[in-house]
């Protein structure tokens, strides 16, 4: 198990004044059976009042608006979590078994349709297909899968922009955790393995030093569910270990940006981010 201290800071700088601005963040992570949350707060600048809730998938909310003139609008999560390992157990559940009792789970019937971000290019689909041909296990054909994703797609960060679809990515054979996490959704999903993305934090380090802050940055990941929920790291070719703090989960990037918003006015926003991550125990 390992405690981690997580500071991550956001916002939006205006060239000049914006009216108001309407906003959702999903920056601090909820305690669940492998991660268990000691502290967490927000920080916004200009102050407001915040409303918490849970939204649709479980993931934590902080919604505020900011209704007096501001040029410049700041969020800063900080978080304390003990997390950790979850290794993954294949269990006994057949291919048969999945196809019938997926589609009847409201938890997992949303986790097999393809979203826009998330529809496999054709060539990803037809290696999606022999892998799971190749399995008489749903849950190993989904590591191997993930796998073949990985070593076909080269991480390179600046490569993509936070709008770019798994096809795209594909096609250029090159991304960074949130595309290489939609490429994987779209193939378990395209042989009927209900699959979620996971938001969240990892530290860089796989033996970090004891109270040394070091630059971090939001980490995308996957869990599909075969009889189970399984996470994976196909980015980093790993299970989830004790450095990876979960935020939330979705279909896609789209249900779980850290931060998202609309303002009142003409002018262009620019976003500014900044993690950092130390260990405290």
């Amino acid at each position: 198990m390992m405690r981690l201290r997580i500071e991550h800071a956001t916002g939006f700088v205006y060239p000049g004044d914006v009216g108001a601005s309407y906003n959702e963040a999903r920056m601090l992570p909820s305690s669940t059976d492998a991660q268990f949350v000691l502290s967490s707060q927000l920080d916004i600048n200009p102050s407001t009042s915040v409303n918490y809730y849970t939204d649709y998938f479980g993931t934590r909310v902080a919604a505020f608006d900011v209704l007096a003139g501001h040029s410049a609008l700041d969020i800063t999560a900080r978080s304390l979590v003990e997390v950790r390992p979850r290794p993954i157990e294949f269990g006994d559940v057949t291919w048969d078994r999945l196809h019938r009792e997926a589609p009847r789970a409201i938890a997992t019937v949303e986790m097999l349709d393809q979203s826009a971000r998330t529809r496999p290019h054709a060539e990803v689909a037809d290696v999606a297909r022999s892998i799971a041909a190749q399995h008489d296990h749903p849950g190993r054909a989904a590591l191997a899968i993930a796998a073949a994703v990985r070593d076909a797609v080269e991480y390179v960060p600046g490569s993509t922009e936070v709008h770019s679809t798994a096809a795209e990515a594909w096609t250029e054979r090159k991304g960074v955790c949130q595309d290489i996490t939609h490429i994987t959704l779209g193939a378990l999903r395209e042989v009927g393995i209900p699959a979620r993305y996971v938001s969240g934090y990892l530290h860089p380090s796989a033996h970090p030093e004891m109270g040394v802050p070091v630059t971090g940055e939001s980490h995308a990941w996957v869990e599909w569910f075969v009889g189970d929920w399984q996470g994976y790291d196909p980015t980093n070719r790993s299970e989830i270990v004790d450095r990876h703090v979960l935020v939330g989960r979705g279909r896609d990037y789209n249900d779980v940006p850290p931060l998202r918003g609309v303002y009142a006015g003409l002018h262009k926003s620019e976003l500014h981010v900044q993690v950092t991550i130390s260990r405290e125990a």
